[in-house]
């Protein structure tokens, strides 16, 4: 046993006389949410040491970036948290455009706001959802993806994709919204708190959900700083930091909405601190929807002057000078100001941050991507150790970290 340990570049007990068990769990686990592997050392049932080994689903993202133009990443952050693409997109650009000094019109922040807030409640329900459902409640998962598909068949009217959006570009987003959508988003929004009412009674005074998740996993304030979390993981621990409020971005600032925040740190107050963030997300929603502006959704500074922004589409099939323009920025971009810049939106799964480094060149000479996936990783090496075997899926599911941001 210890042989293979070494071999696997894990550290496991070399006390021969020792009646505990290493086992694997995952890559191939459920209750994993992805390629994430553990191994467990087991007194029994008990869990003495835990190990998350991360790396099986490694794409080179930050490195990829640092070969294509700022236009063409955009498609690759869809698959960092692929249950909140357009959040991704989002935060993306803004990093950017904060490297090149461009601001995107009032209109375009607002539509931003929508993608974020419908990418955050998306995430959020299919993270309730599978948590449920590792804990044995089915139906909670089945409800929560009703309201997902009303979710993907507003991002279907918004973007023309469902998973994979590529939606916002450098100064804006790819095309302004329909006019049906604004209609069926109030729709749903108007009846979204009903339905989140149907999930919390089902789980907030079920005596068997509240066994399972009160008291466990508990992440303390100094544990959760020390090993960088954000998101619901800290809000879940009493630390009252999002970044839509610290550090106001596409017009945070104008909307009223509340931080959710816990008391204890547990499985329960985490499950607490989403259900509570979705409300807050159609609250907002709300009120993005009444008070949108008119205007233009990219920033083209008047008539096509800013050459970093893809010009108008009728003017590219129609005029040569548009159409080389548009050839110019998709294929070879521009070049960025010289400098480096830092930026982070407060995601579903907590602080998504871009650190871009330029030489002015047509592509990033530096990106690195902060995730916060990835940060909430290292915390389950502490948190485990003492708790039963089957206490490991609902610290999992209340951690709600996703692979495809962490192997980046």
């Amino acid at each position: 046993m210890s042989t293979d340990a070494r071999v696997m570049d894990v550290e496991i007990s070399e006390d021969r006389h020792s009646e505990a068990m290493m086992i694997n769990m995952g890559p191939q686990h459920p209750s994993t949410h992805g390629v994430l592997r553990l191994v467990l050392e087991l007194d029994g049932e008990e869990v003495v040491r835990a190990q998350p080994v991360i790396g099986y689903l490694h794409r080179g993202k930050e490195k990829i970036g640092e070969t294509l133009s700022w236009h063409q990443f955009i498609p690759y952050t869809d698959r960092l948290d692929y249950l909140a693409p357009l959040a991704n997109n989002v935060a993306y650009a803004v990093a950017v455009e904060k490297l090149m000094g461009i601001d995107a019109p009032p209109r375009a922040q607002a539509i931003r706001v929508i993608c974020a807030e419908l990418a955050r409640i998306s995430a959020h329900l299919l993270g309730l959802g599978a948590y449920a459902m590792d804990l044995g409640a089915m139906t909670v998962f089945l409800w929560t993806f009703r309201e997902r598909e009303a979710i993907y068949t507003l991002v279907e009217r918004i973007c023309g994709a469902r998973f994979t959006t590529s939606y916002t570009r450098i100064g804006g987003v790819e095309r302004d919204l329909p006019d049906d959508f604004f209609t069926k988003c109030a729709q749903f929004v108007k009846e979204f708190p009903g339905r989140v009412d149907e999930y919390e009674g089902l789980l907030t005074t079920n005596k068997i959900w509240i066994e399972r998740t009160q008291d466990i996993g508990i992440i303390t304030k100094e544990q959760a700083l020390q090993f960088a979390l954000t998101g619901p993981n800290l809000r879940g621990s009493g630390i009252d930091y999002d970044c839509r409020k610290a550090h106001p971005y596409i017009g945070y600032e104008q909307y009223d909405f509340d931080v959710p925040v816990g008391s204890v740190g547990d499985c329960f107050d985490r499950y607490l601190v989403r259900v509570a963030e979705m409300r807050e997300s159609a609250r907002i929603l709300e009120q993005v929807l009444d008070t949108i502006p008119d205007g233009p959704y990219l920033n083209r500074d008047g008539d096509e002057e800013l050459k970093s922004v893809l010009p108008d589409k009728t003017k590219v099939l129609t005029n040569m000078e548009s159409l080389i323009h548009q050839f110019m920025v998709a294929t070879e971009s521009i070049n960025a100001p010289t400098g480096e810049v830092y930026f982070g939106a407060e995601n579903p799964k907590g602080e998504l941050g871009f650190f871009l480094r330029s030489k002015g060149e047509l592509h990033a000479d530096r990106l690195r991507i902060r995730a916060p996936s990835f940060c909430a990783l290292q915390v389950i090496e502490e948190v485990l150790p003492g708790h039963l075997i089957a206490d490991v899926m609902a610290i999992l599911g209340s951690i709600d970290f996703v692979m495809g941001e962490c192997d980046r």
